[in-house]
């Protein structure tokens, strides 16, 4: 992967971060995005460069076209060429929809949704020009089995399955693989406000008893992304300890 370019939407924290320190593991050049964490940006990129690699990170608004297209663009004069586009970030507003509001439903379906096609569209001419490159979607196991109180969550999530599927079919002939990851439970800044309570009924639902890791999400993006994945597109692969089958 050395030299390779890799785009990552919501890289400061949790999978994000996880993922562009696996990658900047292999060599690659990383270029991430934040809204308004620049501290904990500051602190990826010096973490990347001290594995050897490049890192750049840009302020935009993922919900924002033009501030996306700006970010990409940016990046290809930096680094010369674009290979992965990684689109993980994600927001949750979990309520009951009878209760939920309409700002709550457009938050996230904008972020995780929209967002998702803007990194997307903003990049997909650079990679069917080079005819290569990869792009992989973080979606959720929330849009596999649908969660209560999550119907927003669930919708964006199951969307991007759907985009996964088609955006694979429709670029093969340019030798782009798009796949989707759909990650269960993770130890991530996102559970911190649950109670134990609740968690322990979530354990409930999870074959394996435990709750994963955002390395493991990162591993199976590695191998994805890599030569040794080259036969596999369209696909979405759960990493969920077995929830996802209950």
């Amino acid at each position: 992967m050395k030299d390779n370019t890799v785009l990552i939407s919501g890289a400061t924290r949790g999978i994000g971060r996880a993922i562009a320190v696996e990658l900047a593991g292999e060599g690659a050049n990383i270029s991430f995005n934040y809204l308004k964490s620049g501290r904990e940006a500051a602190e990826l990129e010096n973490e990347i460069k001290n594995l050897g690699a490049n890192a750049k990170s840009f302020q935009a608004d993922i919900k924002d076209f033009q501030a996306v297209r700006s970010w990409v663009d940016k990046t290809k004069e930096l680094f010369g060429r674009i290979d992965i586009v990684i689109n993980n970030a994600g927001v949750i507003k979990d309520k009951a929809l009878a209760l939920m509001e309409s700002d709550d439903w457009r938050e996230v379906i904008n972020t995780n949704l929209e967002g998702t096609f803007n990194l997307t569209r903003a990049a997909i001419v650079t990679l069917m020009k080079q005819k290569s490159g990869v792009v992989i979607n973080i979606t959720s196991v929330s849009g596999i089995v649908g969660l209560p109180r999550q119907t927003n969550y669930s919708a964006s999530k199951a969307g991007i399955i759907g985009f996964t599927k088609s955006l694979a079919k429709e670029v093969a002939p340019y030798n782009i693989r798009v796949n989707a990851i759909a990650p269960g439970f993770i130890e991530t800044d996102m559970l911190k406000v649950l109670t134990e309570e609740y968690k322990n009924q979530i354990l409930k639902q999870i074959p394996l008893n435990r709750l994963g890791r955002p390395r493991e999400v990162a591993k199976m993006v590695k191998f994805l992304v890599s030569d040794d994945a080259g036969y596999i597109t369209g696909q979405t692969i759960a990493i969920d300890g077995g929830m996802s089958m209950m």
